[in-house]
């Protein structure tokens, strides 16, 4: 995977030096450093990492939260770093939306898989959240069409196809999507029964 731009945070100066020279090695580059979890927050929105590096236990805000906040927004992958390997850690971890964990003490070994990995889930989740959404589109778009045959087959004793092609007709001629004129014929039947 190619070397990104990383954000970290610790509220252990020793930790952030040793990791920014991992990270470093590895090729990547370092954008921002945090000491808690609310400046890694603000970071993060400012300056769109590829890859953010988190603590658990930080001040103001710990890793947990922030990395809970972070998926929330989608701003980028979340690693956890933890001295923490009890299952109920890595539930909570799972449930703030942490795409890796990895326990310290670490190596630069264990790292790369680490940050490939986060990365790489990232960008699946964000292709699968593209896919439901052109999927409700589809959805909400089929709905619509419906509704305006319907209304066409009403206003013009037509059958179904009939008033699919004149949708299809429309659309054609005014360079429209299908959901725009189904949403036009929809409008203009609603107006038609207010003034009446």
């Amino acid at each position: 995977m190619k070397p990104g731009r990383v954000l970290i945070a610790d509220d252990e100066i020793v930790i952030r030096m040793d990791l920014r020279t991992m990270l470093l090695d590895l090729g990547h580059e370092v954008v921002g450093e945090a000491d808690n979890g609310e400046t890694a927050c603000y970071l993060a929105r400012s300056l769109k990492p590829d890859l953010i590096i988190l603590d658990i236990m930080m001040p103001k805000m710990d890793g947990l939260q922030a990395a809970a906040q972070i998926n929330k927004e989608r701003i980028a992958p979340v690693l956890l770093l933890t001295a923490y390997s009890e299952t109920s850690m890595i539930e909570q971890a799972t449930q703030a939306g942490v795409l890796a964990y990895l326990v310290k003490p670490f190596r630069k070994e264990e790292l790369k898989p680490a940050i490939d990995i986060a990365i790489a889930r990232y960008r699946e989740l964000a292709a699968l959240e593209g896919e439901v959404e052109n999927l409700q589109d589809q959805i909400e778009t089929r709905k619509l069409v419906g509704k305006a045959k319907a209304i066409l087959m009403a206003t013009h004793n037509l059958t179904e196809r009939e008033a699919f092609r004149r949708l299809q007709a429309q659309s054609l001629t005014l360079n429209k999507s299908l959901r725009e004129i189904a949403d036009a014929i929809i409008l203009a039947d609603e107006l038609n029964v207010m003034n009446k």
